[in-house]
């Protein structure tokens, strides 16, 4: 391993690891944090990219902080990259728990306890309804792609529609819409 990859290994490891120490919620309450390091602070990934690697990181199965961290460890500093990304993402919940396990055994029934994951919830809630919006504002361009999310979204919440047919379905039609368009454009092109 150069020292070039030993470093940016290192640095991967830390970013990641204080994602991960200081996110509540799970991998959707970071993908605020997760896209601030990765294309702001560091700018490893550029800002336009960000969305389809969330696609992608939620399209396998896994969590998505882990996907994520592994997918950017790797595209940045190879496999030694993606292994201390990874690892970096999961310690801080793995210490946490060991902690917990180890000294707390009823800490669920502490009241304050419950207070506290009360008040979390409803900072998570706000972090998924930034995200959201922040995402929507990349990966919708233009109308069909506003009805298409607010299709996916009807038959997710309103009919209880299955994640992955939807996800499958929205992504057939945009393959085919797009196929569409540029047989379209290609033809108005041929006929000038």
């Amino acid at each position: 391993m150069s020292s070039s990859t030993l470093k940016k290994s290192l640095k991967l490891f830390t970013v990641f690891f204080r994602i991960g120490a200081f996110t509540f919620g799970g991998g959707y309450a970071m993908i605020p944090y997760i896209e601030r390091e990765i294309v702001e602070n560091n700018k490893w990934i550029k800002s336009e990219d960000i969305i389809d690697i969330f696609a992608i990181v939620q399209s396998v199965p896994g969590v998505i902080a882990v996907n994520s961290s592994t997918f950017v460890g790797y595209r940045v500093a190879g496999i030694f990259g993606a292994l201390a990304a990874t690892l970096g993402v999961v310690l801080p919940s793995y210490i946490l728990i060991a902690v917990i396990a180890m000294f707390l055994y009823n800490f669920k029934e502490y009241p304050f306890v419950n207070e506290a994951f009360y008040g979390i919830q409803a900072g998570v809630a706000a972090l998924m309804c930034h995200v959201v919006f922040k995402l929507g504002k990349t990966g919708i361009r233009n109308g069909y792609a506003l009805v298409l999310a607010m299709a996916a979204f009807l038959a997710l919440t309103v009919f209880g529609a299955p994640a992955i047919p939807v996800l499958l379905a929205a992504g057939v039609i945009g393959l085919v819409s797009m196929a569409i368009r540029n047989k379209n454009k290609k033809e108005g092109e041929e006929n000038r």
